[in-house]
């Protein structure tokens, strides 16, 4: 795909997208498919040559869309709120077309600054103390997880961290091997299944 197929090409594919927002109403909010549906949809061997656009998007409408849970219906009320705006799309289109990797500020410090920032605003408007915001120095601030999974990663080893800080304060003298051996995590059967 050269630059020019890619403007007529991305320009159908929003055209697509809005299409798929404007009328997700349509649609079955869950999939009414089986575990393996996608196999006998689709070759079993992966292509020799590119296929024509057209087809990839009649293959999209006829193995992909039947198997989709519909996150943007108005009737879909399970896991977590969908973040999908248009403006959100937009955005991951430059990023895209960025090809950003944001995992350290050497590697885009656009990209870190410009999250430590947001997460301030963020931070302002639900009313964190400053000590939360990273315009308050090296020990504020926080950065955004890709998954919730991420986030109660992080969260546990920041409440291990804490512990065992804690632990050191009262027996100075305990190497922190034995600390952490003597460290208990509690979960529940009712946690999110990522967790447990």
């Amino acid at each position: 795909m050269n630059a020019q197929e890619f403007r007529k090409k991305g320009k159908e594919m929003v055209d697509w997208i809005a299409d798929y927002m404007e009328n997700v109403d349509q649609r079955r909010v869950t999939p009414d498919v089986l575990p393996g549906y996608m196999r006998k949809l689709l070759p079993s061997e992966a292509p020799r040559k590119g296929e024509d656009w057209k087809n990839i998007m009649e293959d999209v409408e006829t193995s992909i869309m039947p198997g989709i849970t519909h996150w943007q219906h108005p009737n879909f009320h399970a896991y977590f709120p969908a973040g999908n705006s248009y403006p959100s799309i937009l955005a991951d289109m430059m990023a895209d077309g960025l090809g950003i990797v944001g995992f350290s500020w050497a590697a885009s410090p656009a990209c870190a600054e410009l999250e430590m920032i947001v997460l301030d605003w963020l931070g302002k408007m639900i009313s964190l103390p400053p000590c939360f915001l990273h315009e308050n120095g090296p020990t504020g601030g926080g950065v955004i997880q890709g998954s919730a999974s991420d986030c109660i990663l992080v969260s546990v080893l920041a409440a291990r961290q804490k512990a065992i800080q804690s632990l050191k304060v009262l027996a100075p003298k305990m190497p922190e091997q034995l600390i952490m051996s003597k460290l208990v995590g509690y979960c529940s059967c009712m946690v999110k299944f990522d967790f447990a």
